[in-house]
């Protein structure tokens, strides 16, 4: 690897994936491209690298991060960070459901519209939705891209 993208033990991030899948996805894409430049590794040093990129000690510390998560009850009026459609957000929540299988259906006024159109010659600016947002903080639903719609600053 060239130094730009090495990891640097002595000064990790502070952010981590929005979600374990947004890791694996993340180390999938890592090992694709090294493969691509003739370097070979197992799929299993491929999660301990991500890990080590985020600023833990290897794949079961980061692992352990999520699963020791409590579960968010969400209020309205609770003041939301993270990206809708990509695009960087603050939003206020407006209105909460809980639903039986841990997730919350909540409904956002942005602070500023998002632009969920990335194409130069439009825009389409949205000034409110509504999601179902998991445990993790974000939604089951991807875009083309495979990034959830909504990952939240949890």
């Amino acid at each position: 690897m060239s130094s730009d993208t090495s990891i640097n033990k002595n000064s990790p991030t502070k952010a981590r994936p929005a979600s374990l899948a947004e890791a694996k996805r993340q180390a999938k894409l890592l090992r694709s491209e090294l493969q691509k430049d003739g370097i070979n590794i197992a799929h299993s040093k491929s999660l301990e690298l991500i890990a080590q990129q985020y600023g833990y000690r290897d794949w079961n510390t980061l692992f352990a991060q999520y699963g020791n998560q409590l579960s968010r009850d969400w209020q309205i009026g609770d003041r939301v960070s993270g990206l809708y459609l990509s695009q960087p957000f603050e939003a206020i929540i407006l209105a909460v459901q809980k639903l039986a299988d841990g997730r919350h259906r909540l409904t956002f006024q942005f602070d500023e519209p998002v632009d969920v159109i990335t194409f130069e010659s439009m825009s389409n600016f949205r000034s409110r939705t509504s999601q179902v947002i998991g445990p993790d903080g974000t939604t089951r639903e991807k875009t083309s891209n495979g990034q959830p719609h909504m990952i939240l600053d949890l």
